[in-house]
């Protein structure tokens, strides 16, 4: 093969977004690993609030992961350095309305089971604990689909505002102006139901 033949060839393979030798794909490998490791408890918890069930949510993040593998490389190459993790939740986000979509049910958050923190203050503080933790979930569930999705991203998920945008494919601004919105909401929700005598 000649050397034009051999660059040509290395061309192809990069156009068609495979990787260009065995360490390359190695190192595209040991990334993605990498990638998996750092945020498979992200994508699970992402999926378990919007899923409701661990083992629905188990299998929606395979799917993720799945589908996250068929592009990474070229979602490596096109981020410029920016982390994935939002990358990541979009897709376990659409995965997740294709999965409500396709069942015809109204998403709903099984964070009721979610069980608060127990510190050893006595029983008095774990079941008020409960109580309030059932109030913010019942919350939850009165808030659009964007406003519940951009408040467990926030808050459960610990992601930035920059991160939820980029996940939701919403301006910096416009997911500011949600999450702000969705914390009033959902404030204004428990307060009317009297879940702010503390």
């Amino acid at each position: 093969m000649t050397e034009s033949a051999s660059e040509t060839t290395a061309e192809a393979t990069e156009a068609n977004g495979k990787p260009q030798s065995a360490a390359e794909k190695v190192a595209l490998d040991r990334a993605f690993e990498q990638l998996y490791r750092d945020h498979l408890r992200d994508v699970y918890s992402y999926c378990y609030y919007r899923i409701g069930n661990h083992h629905d949510a188990e299998d929606l993040t395979e799917q993720t992961f799945l589908q996250a593998y068929r592009h990474f490389e070229r979602a490596q190459r096109e981020s410029d350095g920016r982390p994935l993790r939002p990358w990541l939740i979009r897709i376990a986000h659409n995965l997740a309305a294709n999965y409500h979509r396709d069942r015809s049910r109204k998403p709903t958050a099984a964070l009721e089971h979610v069980e608060p923190v127990q510190h050893p203050h006595g029983t008095e503080r774990v079941v008020e604990g409960r109580e309030r933790m059932r109030e913010v979930m019942a919350g939850l569930e009165t808030l659009s689909d964007d406003r519940r999705e951009a408040l467990i991203m926030r808050f459960s998920l610990g992601m930035s505002n920059r991160e939820i945008a980029r996940a939701l494919g919403k301006t910096d601004g416009a997911t500011k102006v949600l999450i702000h919105r969705s914390i009033k909401q959902l404030q204004e929700q428990l307060d009317a139901e009297g879940g702010d005598d503390d």
